[in-house]
């Protein structure tokens, strides 16, 4: 089991208002969203408390909209962008603001291109895109359907997974959720996350996932061979047109065992929304080459605000 005591857990004095996100403000930060859906992978409650222990989110609200600053350990704080409707510009400075009393650099971060649009005065910053954190966007029916020439490596990966491997799927439940720790320990054994920060981080997500899976609602999807869970996805609704998938873990050991998760996922799952995003590549080679391989229809292209 990793030790998830060797990260730091002492946050700063928060400014005046804010709070610490916890599982009880699900249904309120919901509201702010469901009036504002999102394009970033970032901006749903269940990305945001999974990951609390290492962004260390905190909240409050002015004017109508949601603000939200992080500060992860070892680095700066940051906001994200303002959530709910009408002009930004009063939450923006909020931020602004609120920021400045944290740190000496002030910014805010994983900003949608779509929001940088409506920027009621971009001059007030300096716009940067940020490639390593926009978001990989596909067409749910390529996922599922793997149809032409450009997926004909996928569909062989997944074939001879489905010749040579009988196979169970099944939705995730509170019952099944232990069996997909089990994997995570073994995942994490073979990759020794406990030596790298970032697996440490993630293997921390994925326990507070599934340990909160009934009331977060996000959905789920398991594969077992012989008994044994070997594969598994999470993920949920990020707005009308689009799910977004937050984790996705296989048994390295088996041949096109991503290859099947990934395509059964989507179709018993999300066979009725237009797109999946499956989040950004952070600016890893490997990474990047795996979401590419699965041809995008667009990015998510993300910004970071800085006022000048």
């Amino acid at each position: 089991m990793i030790e998830w005591s060797l990260m730091s857990s002492t946050l700063p004095l928060p400014p005046a208002g804010y709070r610490e996100l916890a599982l009880g403000h699900r249904e309120e930060i919901g509201r702010y969203l469901a009036a504002d859906p999102p394009l970033s992978s970032e901006l749903t409650f269940t990305n945001l408390f999974i990951w609390r222990h290492h962004y260390r989110p905190l909240w409050r609200v002015e004017g109508g909209f949601l603000l939200l600053i992080c500060h992860p350990p070892d680095q700066e704080p940051f906001a994200l962008r303002p959530v709910g409707s009408g002009d930004p510009s009063l939450a923006l400075e909020g931020l602004v603001r609120d920021l400045e009393g944290l740190t000496g650099a002030p910014s805010i971060r994983r900003v949608e291109g779509e929001f940088v649009e409506r920027l009621p005065r971009p001059e007030r910053f300096l716009i940067q895109e940020d490639p390593a954190n926009s978001d990989y966007v596909y067409l749910a029916r390529d996922l599922i359907e793997l149809k032409g020439r450009k997926y004909e490596k996928k569909r062989g990966h997944l074939h001879r997974f489905l010749r040579n491997q009988p196979f169970e799927y099944a939705e995730l439940t509170q019952e099944s959720a232990g069996s997909l720790l089990d994997l995570q320990e073994t995942w994490c054994r073979i990759r020794d996350c406990q030596a790298d920060p970032e697996l440490v981080d993630e293997d921390r997500a994925v326990f507070e996932a599934l340990t909160h899976f009934p009331e977060l609602g996000f959905a789920g999807g398991l594969i077992r061979l012989r008994d044994r869970v070997e594969a598994f996805s999470l993920g949920e609704r990020l707005n009308p047109r689009t799910a977004v998938i937050h984790i996705e873990k296989a048994n390295p050991g088996i041949d096109g065992l991503y290859a099947a998760i990934n395509q059964r996922f989507a179709q018993e799952a999300w066979s009725g929304v237009e797109f999946i995003n499956r989040e950004q590549d952070l600016g890893l080679p490997n990474l990047k080459k795996a979401k590419l391989s699965y041809h995008p229809h667009h990015q998510v292209i993300k910004y970071t605000l800085t006022p000048v």
